[in-house]
């Protein structure tokens, strides 16, 4: 898919809610995918570690390509490594269609940014939460995407940092209005709808999902208290 045409199927299903795969079952993962197709999930979240950037272990690009053919989903590739320009070839040639790299592993990040966007792929940047959105600001341009940490990254299941909210409103009122932003960490049924009055369009989500008996029921549930009102 186009990185244009990804943007659009994006941006006309506002609210998104992308499963994160960190939480899913591995160990079925097939049938974890057939699931989440069959609840409609538009977007599936892959969060990539490195054990040196964030405190965790977790997949790379090798699982990513092994799974693309077992769904249409778009693929949001959040890389929290270390050195996201040296492997940037392997997660486009597994079939990412967004990829998300930290300005605190690349603070000069327009070059990157530009690389992905010329392979016609999504580019996103994601902040931490001692960062300020100030760090970020100069490079609004050159994203489709900004990804906003709601906890610490490394871990999956942590409690939502409030502080994430105003960073939310901060970006969304500095970016550009067709800019995709997105919050991880710490989303579910308490906190998607104040994530979506901040100006969230894109929720990632863990536990909400893979911890709930159908998946169907908890994508619907989440999808309805992200959905901000129509103001007239």
């Amino acid at each position: 898919m186009s990185r244009s045409a990804t943007l659009d199927r994006l941006r006309s299903r506002v609210p998104v809610i992308a499963p994160s795969m960190l939480k899913c079952d591995f160990g079925n993962l097939h049938r974890e995918l057939e699931l989440l197709d069959a609840a409609g999930s538009e977007v599936l979240h892959w969060d990539v570690m490195d054990g040196h950037f964030v405190p965790n272990l977790s997949y790379g690009a090798m699982v990513i390509e092994r799974t693309r053919g077992m769904t249409r989903a778009i693929f949001d590739a959040h890389l929290m490594i270390s050195d996201p320009a040296k492997y940037l070839n392997d997660y486009l040639k597994a079939g990412c269609d967004c990829i998300t790299f930290h300005i605190e592993a690349v603070p000069e990040p327009r070059a990157l940014l530009k690389r992905i966007r010329e392979s016609d792929v999504v580019a996103g940047l994601a902040i931490n939460p001692g960062t300020p959105v100030e760090r970020i600001q100069p490079y609004l341009a050159d994203c489709d995407m900004v990804l906003v940490m709601s906890v610490e990254p490394g871990f999956g299941g942590q409690k939502f940092i409030p502080g994430a909210l105003e960073k939310l409103r901060q970006v969304r009122k500095l970016a550009a209005p067709d800019l995709v932003l997105s919050v991880d960490g710490g989303v579910g049924h308490s906190t998607v709808a104040d994530c979506a009055q901040a100006g969230a369009d894109l929720f990632v989500v863990g536990s909400a999902i893979f911890d709930q008996p159908d998946f169907n029921v908890a994508m619907q549930d989440l999808t309805r208290l992200g959905t901000r009102p129509v103001r007239s």
